[in-house]
């Protein structure tokens, strides 16, 4: 189980968006810069929505498996009912054909959300777009939408998992908004969002600089994104 913050903390974070979270990590120098968020394979299907921010359930799933029986899905229930909260549902497929899987709609985004979950990421698929969006305040990130929920069943829960390269444990704090998933290590999550609120200072200024009528490309550090 990793850090657990402040219910403030948590709605400080909810205010900042996901990429400049990520720059403020980076300024920690705790892990390599390529590490640590999902690709763009992970698609953010409600983006209007704030950024979501809550600690990670993580279970194993398949719907592509014809006839294969797995621990059944009130187990991972089981888990998010007693999780830290508010939680992000992390479903790893581990079927045989991702691209016709899908491993939650209407049904199981309302028992998860009635049990303190806010999000699903999914390198799967997801159905019930309408009516999740009409739940309110439930987010989903996966790498598609299915009209078919398959041979829906839960392998296993409380594992490591990896979403689209990103390596996501029980508890980790995960921070996402409409341009993706970042996780936030435990070692800076307490001080991420004052470095994200310097963050935010310093692009102000370099945008203030590009923006005057006597900027010009000067040798120095480069300009990025």
């Amino acid at each position: 189980m990793g850090v657990v913050l402040m219910p403030e903390q948590i709605d400080t974070l909810r205010r900042i968006d996901s990429p400049t979270i990520a720059n403020a990590i980076e300024t920690f120098e705790i892990r390599p810069r390529v590490n640590g968020y999902v690709g763009y394979d992970i698609r953010c299907i409600f983006p209007d929505l704030p950024p979501v921010v809550g600690y990670a359930v993580t279970c194993t799933v398949d719907s592509t498996t014809e006839g294969r029986v797995g621990i059944g899905f009130n187990a991972l229930y089981a888990l998010l009912e007693q999780a830290p909260k508010p939680a992000v549902i992390v479903m790893q497929d581990v079927g045989a054909d991702r691209l016709h899987s899908c491993h939650a709609g209407e049904i199981m985004a309302t028992t998860m959300k009635r049990l303190g979950a806010i999000a699903i990421l999914t390198d799967g698929g997801l159905r019930d777009v309408k009516e999740v969006q009409a739940l309110g305040g439930f987010q989903y990130f996966c790498g598609g939408l299915v009209v078919s929920h398959g041979n829906p069943i839960c392998v296993s829960v409380g594992d490591e998992v990896t979403i689209s390269g990103m390596r996501v444990r029980p508890g980790d704090l995960l921070h996402g908004d409409t341009n993706g998933v970042v996780h936030i290590p435990d070692e800076c999550a307490a001080d991420v969002a004052d470095a994200a609120h310097r963050t935010w200072r310093e692009e102000g200024d370099r945008l203030r600089r590009i923006a005057s009528p006597d900027f010009s490309i000067t040798p120095g550090k480069e300009i990025k994104h």
